[in-house]
């Protein structure tokens, strides 16, 4: 059965059946304050490390190799288990299992803090990589609970996406003030104070909440699903390092998407799938996660690349590359309050594709800078129109992405995008980033200047990079229905 919207999208019912919508919360906005404080830590936490890492090698002793490991082993655990986590969300309790991940993800912070190895900094980030995964997909599933009303749910996930983006921006600008003026400690314990007084917030306000009573998936499916992506996004990240056809990238990529396949021929077959395959026939639903896709694997490129711009190019220390990034921050928001009058007015399709049309034109400026480029005429006006852009996507495609999303499935949408996010990041720094420096290497190869070769690399990548959000843009488009006149004249 399908209805349109008052943005004239799509809406299908899930096959697994909707329950009555509950009462408003009293105390709802309240609550979504709490729920969004780990979800601004944890985006925060995603790009907080990348300054830092200079000074992490400098005092642990990392070697090259190792140092990746403090970016990777954090999106190895996250990526890996974030739908696992959000599907276990709707069967065990919501509440329970963010307790369980907000928790997790502090005391995990406090010890990356207190690292005194490599091996402790590794193992912390992969425990904050695997709270990621039980808090984030639990959270953003409770605020869809919790804002019954259309227009307040709109608004309510308007926040939670915008939060995201100015989580991520936020933390490279963080990053360099906190390891210049204190210590890189402290972009760790910045976390904890966060998750403790949302851990509060949450239990006091946030009743627990699970999908009607269901047969248990078996293990079988959470085996094959965690092991498949797992196996998938190491070969990506080892890609960053070695070339796409040694044995380290291909076999864990080709014997990833082996499992992955078997995983869906088995949910097709059993009487309890851990995914029900009909989630994925909702158009606005694909829609979010094809945005999601497009925008993760282009922004992670240009920050890394930006970042190592910014310090290795314009010698930039620290603390000015992290103040550097404060009007990146200033312009999201404008571009996240437009997008959520927007939404009512002209739906989800315009919305997501001027938005990552945008984010493309900001990152192809991005590519034309060179050893020479000012802050004011060269980084600033790429910034504004990036972030502008940013702001006005990231809440629509979270919106988008848990369209129609049952009480039964709140946590499996939940997981599925933050899923999609996390491969993205990790095909856009593996795929984007490799081609970037192998034309770098190939040009000083040539007797191209160390320095003009890196600028040359930059470009290239960044120009890939601007044409996949293009490319993403023009896809929602052509995905997505076009709304009809009467629906947006009825949201209006």
């Amino acid at each position: 059965m399908t209805e349109i919207t008052e943005a004239g999208q799509e809406k299908q019912e899930s096959t697994t059946g909707t329950a009555p919508p509950p009462e408003h919360h009293p105390h709802r906005w309240l609550a979504l304050t709490g729920l969004a404080l780990v979800q601004f830590i944890i985006f925060l936490d995603a790009t907080i490390v990348n300054v830092a890492l200079p000074s992490i090698r400098r005092d642990l002793g990392f070697t090259s190799a190792g140092l990746t490991w403090v970016v990777s082993g954090y999106l190895l655990a996250a990526g890996g288990l974030l739908l696992l986590c959000g599907r276990l969300s709707d069967l065990f309790g919501r509440r329970r299992i963010f307790g369980l991940g907000a928790g997790l993800f502090a005391v995990a912070s406090l010890t990356a803090a207190l690292a005194q190895s490599p091996a402790m900094l590794i193992a912390s980030r992969f425990a904050q990589g695997m709270a990621e995964a039980l808090a984030a997909p639990a959270a953003l599933s409770m605020v869809v609970l919790l804002f019954t009303d259309e227009k307040e749910r709109t608004k309510a996930l308007g926040i939670w996406g915008g939060l995201a983006g100015l989580g991520a921006t936020s933390g490279v600008l963080l990053s360099g003030v906190l390891t210049d003026l204190a210590s890189w400690r402290w972009i760790f314990y910045i976390a904890i104070p966060p998750c403790v007084a949302s851990l509060i917030i949450t239990y006091r306000l946030v009743p627990d909440s699970r999908g009607p009573a269901a047969r248990r998936p078996s293990w079988l499916s959470a085996v094959l699903l965690t092991g498949g992506l797992i196996a998938v996004i190491k070969g990506l990240l080892a890609a960053a390092d070695t070339s796409w056809g040694s044995v380290s990238v291909l076999g864990p990529v080709v014997g990833g998407l082996a499992v992955l396949t078997g995983f869906l021929a088995f949910q097709r077959r059993a009487a309890a799938p851990l995914i029900p395959l009909g989630f994925f026939t909702n158009r606005t639903r694909l829609a979010g996660y094809a945005a999601q896709m497009f925008m993760a694997i282009a922004t992670a490129a240009m920050f890394f690349l930006i970042v190592l711009y910014m310090q290795e190019t314009l010698r930039y220390s620290p603390l000015e590359c992290g103040l550097a990034w404060l009007p990146f921050t200033v312009a999201f928001m404008p571009g996240l309050v437009a997008s959520t009058r927007l939404l009512l007015q002209v739906g989800h399709r315009a919305v997501l594709t001027s938005g990552l049309i945008l984010i493309s034109a900001g990152v192809f400026l991005f590519s034309r800078l060179g050893p020479e480029s000012s802050f004011a005429a060269g980084l600033l006006p790429a910034m504004l129109l990036t972030a502008f852009g940013s702001g006005v996507t990231a809440p629509a495609m979270q919106i988008a992405a848990l369209d129609s999303v049952s009480q039964q499935d709140a946590g499996l949408g939940s997981g599925v995008l933050a899923t999609v996010q996390q491969v993205s990041q990790a095909l856009g720094l593996s795929v984007i980033v490799a081609i970037g420096l192998s034309h770098q290497r190939s040009l000083v190869a040539g007797g191209t200047p160390a320095a003009s070769a890196v600028i040359q690399g930059h470009e290239l990548a960044l120009r890939i990079a601007a044409a996949v959000l293009l490319v993403g843009g023009i896809s929602i488009f052509a995905l997505m229905r076009k709304p009809s006149a009467t629906a947006v004249s009825a949201a209006t």
